[in-house]
């Protein structure tokens, strides 16, 4: 496996337009990160419009010796059959026009799901995608605790690496599970590829007593370096995915990242207590994926409400989060009541949210 600068571009979190996603931005973007001498692109089969995006801003423009492209197979959408899962390896192909993947990955892998993958004998497909000289390299991207980790590992001990979800305020979660994951990965000898370093966005505005913390050490310190730098810092990792969504916070990123220092013993010292205040934190744990919405029979913006309640939850701005509810309603979402407590948001969530329950509370309190 080649040697990898440690910043990679998500493209999940591209910038928007109203027609869509604003490729002038993202070109830019790309060649601000190309000309820094990164490389690692991510997107995959699932992200709306992520594919065909790298194409135009990426794959037509450099040299495919140039950059490293990684994209994803996924079973866990509701409804397809094996063939119509294997058949994402072309699509992927042709939206990309990459011609191959240097990183293939069975995506977001956790127990509700992992069965599907073992069915359609994924892991065969994906190692044949690499005999035939299509993939370079193969993994997958994992959402569950350490015990499947080990237990997926043990079985397929050829996958070149694994995707895991680690940043400094989930390192201890029971649900998230971030530091037991990587010290499996390390035992089998796997490289990382770190996805949700800035747990969606969310530590780029950590809670004012982490602000003061961060500030008062590094006044002019982003608060999404200081995540960043965090799991860049760890042993055995690949490439720490941003999934950056505009110019300046990929010039941010490019700043930090470009000279890569891991942190020191006071910088850790601090991490220490801002992961002290996370762990007493009441906030919904919520990244802004959207997996949730895809099966939503009554159409909840599921996100946009589980920000909304955490404006009370967090600092008690319960004001200001009936606002931002009342706004999402007249921008079309279904209320929370409408829920019917299917749960299909709960088996598509990475972060294991109980979202039902979360959406009762919402409705309790905002409508």
């Amino acid at each position: 496996m080649d040697e990898t600068k440690k910043l990679g571009f998500g493209l999940m979190r591209l910038p928007k337009k109203l027609t869509g996603i604003d490729i002038a931005q993202v070109k830019e973007m790309v060649d601000l990160f190309m000309e820094a001498g990164f490389t690692y692109f991510d997107t995959a089969y699932i992200y709306p419009g992520s594919e065909a995006a790298a194409k135009k801003a990426l794959v037509d423009r450099y040299a495919r010796e140039s950059y490293t492209l990684a994209t994803k197979i996924n079973a866990a959408i509701p409804g397809l059959t094996e063939k119509m899962v294997k058949s994402q390896f072309e699509t992927s192909l042709k939206r990309t026009g990459a011609g191959y993947f240097d990183y293939y990955l069975l995506h977001t892998l956790m127990d509700k799901n992992v069965r599907k993958y073992d069915r359609f004998d994924l892991w065969q497909f994906a190692k044949q995608k690499k005999a035939e000289g299509l993939v370079r390299n193969v993994g997958f991207s994992f959402h569950d605790g350490p015990e499947l980790l080990d237990q997926l590992l043990t079985a397929h001990p050829d996958m070149d690496f694994v995707q895991l979800q680690i940043n400094y305020a989930d390192w201890e979660s029971e649900k998230i599970a971030a530091r037991r994951n990587y010290e499996v990965a390390r035992a089998h000898g796997k490289q990382i590829v770190v996805m949700e370093p800035v747990k969606g966005g969310k530590l780029a505005d950590p809670p004012e007593q982490v602000k003061a913390l961060m500030k008062a050490y590094a006044p002019n310190a982003s608060f999404a370096s200081w995540a960043i730098r965090f799991v860049a810092s760890l042993d055995g990792i690949l490439t720490v995915l941003s999934g950056m969504s505009n110019t300046a916070q990929m010039r941010d990123n490019l700043s930090f990242m470009q000279d890569f220092r891991p942190l020191n013993a006071e910088e850790r010292a601090i991490i220490r207590k801002a992961q002290e205040i996370y762990q007493k934190s009441a906030a919904v744990p919520c990244t802004g994926c959207g997996y949730c919405k895809e099966g939503c029979p009554k159409g909840i913006e599921i996100p946009a409400v589980l920000e909304a309640l955490n404006l009370h939850l967090v600092s008690g701005q319960t004001a200001e989060g009936k606002a931002a509810y009342d706004a999402l309603l007249r921008a079309g979402s279904a209320p929370a009541s409408a829920c019917i407590g299917c749960k299909k948001c709960e088996g598509t969530c990475p972060q294991h949210i109980g979202i039902t329950e979360a959406l009762q509370q919402a409705a309790g309190l905002y409508e």
